[in-house]
């Protein structure tokens, strides 16, 4: 009975064949790729419902604040009922997102003969009015003198659902000015907000 004796140079050379045969099998290659991209496009898809999410939130607070001075530069006088009232109005917009992080502040600002604006009064959502008589800086060309300008500034604090630990939470905000349509300015009535 003979026996087989391998050799060193014999040994080298299966290995190097068991690796050649090794690097042209391709079966696995597939999976080992998908398993290598599936971490990244998950990542881009959630980055993009992320986004999308926040460009939608983005476009409801303008919604919001243009809805707020839209219905306030229509009445001719309003009471604290009726800025609560648009403050609802305002805020049904956001649904289906919620309303928690949201400020509004409505501000009737006023020139005088000198065209200095000053604030006649003002009410808030969940945020600080403007103080009455404190001057009010507009950008230039809104008012003339003896005129007014109706103010909605709006804040919305958005926290993504998913992205929370990534980017934090993201402060949106929107200021619509408009001049008042029936009237030189919109008159409060009764005790204010």
């Amino acid at each position: 009975m003979t026996r087989k004796s391998f050799t060193g140079h014999a040994m080298v050379s299966r290995i190097q064949r068991a690796l050649r045969n090794l690097a042209q099998d391709t079966r696995g290659m597939s999976a080992v790729e998908f398993a290598l991209i599936l971490p990244i496009m998950i990542t881009m898809y959630i980055g993009a419902v992320e986004f999308s999410d926040a460009l939608t939130v983005n476009r409801r607070v303008t919604a919001v604040a243009s809805t707020a001075a839209d219905l306030t530069a229509q009445a001719e006088q309003v009471t604290s009922g009726d800025v609560s009232d648009i403050f609802s109005a305002a805020t049904s917009i956001l649904a289906p997102y919620s309303t928690t992080p949201i400020s509004i502040v409505l501000t009737s600002v006023v020139a005088d003969g000198q065209n200095a604006t000053t604030v006649e009064w003002s009410c808030s959502l969940q945020g600080a009015p403007r103080l009455q008589g404190a001057p009010f800086e507009l950008p230039a060309g809104l008012t003339q003198p003896f005129s007014s300008i109706v103010v909605a500034e709006v804040t919305y604090n958005y926290s993504p659902p998913l992205g929370k630990m990534i980017v934090g939470n993201i402060n949106m905000s929107e200021t619509f000015y408009l001049r008042p349509r029936r009237s030189l300015k919109v008159e409060m009535q009764g005790a204010g907000c």
